[in-house]
């Protein structure tokens, strides 16, 4: 019986097939985390550089006089047109604008004033129109939710309490007379 046990064992060490299989069970999860890792990174690529071609073209449209006086649903609405976003733009992005002293520079806040749809909604946070000729910065931040939020970059992408991710893009520009 021993024999009969230890004769088994020995063939079943000596046999080589399963072996691509084992490889395929350690390899197969690797490759699908990198699949999914740029899938969502290619979306969230997509939604910045359609942010800021909404935000460049409304800049564009502001300084050519098109957006005049330049409010804030105005300038919203221009952005979430240009920009092709779809979805509801309207309700996940927010607007910052205030005018700077070239002289005495002082930018925005280090940290984007974003919607969270946890919390109640605030009043626009430094949202002033400005002068001819003034120097003005708009910041623009969009929550969005994650396409995967559980899997590869999801998983570690910075979210609020509703788990909407945000995608932040500037301008600055002067008002021409």
């Amino acid at each position: 019986m021993i024999r009969f046990i230890a004769d088994r064992l020995s063939r079943f060490r000596r046999g080589d097939s399963g072996n691509a299989s084992v490889e395929f069970v350690i390899i197969f999860p690797v490759f699908m985390m990198l699949l999914l890792f740029s899938i969502e990174l290619s979306v969230i690529t997509l939604r910045h550089a359609m942010l800021e071609r909404g935000l460049d073209l409304t800049v564009r449209q502001i300084r050519l006089g098109y957006a005049t006086p330049p409010n804030h649903p105005t300038i919203k609405g221009m952005v979430c047109d240009f920009s092709k976003l779809g979805g509801n733009c309207d309700t996940n992005l927010r607007l910052e604008m205030k005018p700077v002293d070239i002289r005495a520079y002082t930018g925005l806040d280090q940290t984007a004033d974003c919607t969270d749809a946890a919390q109640p909604t605030k009043p626009v946070r430094q949202f002033a129109p400005g002068q001819r000729n003034q120097l003005m910065l708009l910041r623009a931040c969009l929550k969005y939710d994650p396409m995967m939020p559980r899997a590869a970059l999801g998983s570690v992408l910075k979210k609020d309490g509703n788990g909407q991710a945000a995608v932040v893009s500037m301008s600055a520009f002067v008002q021409e007379p």
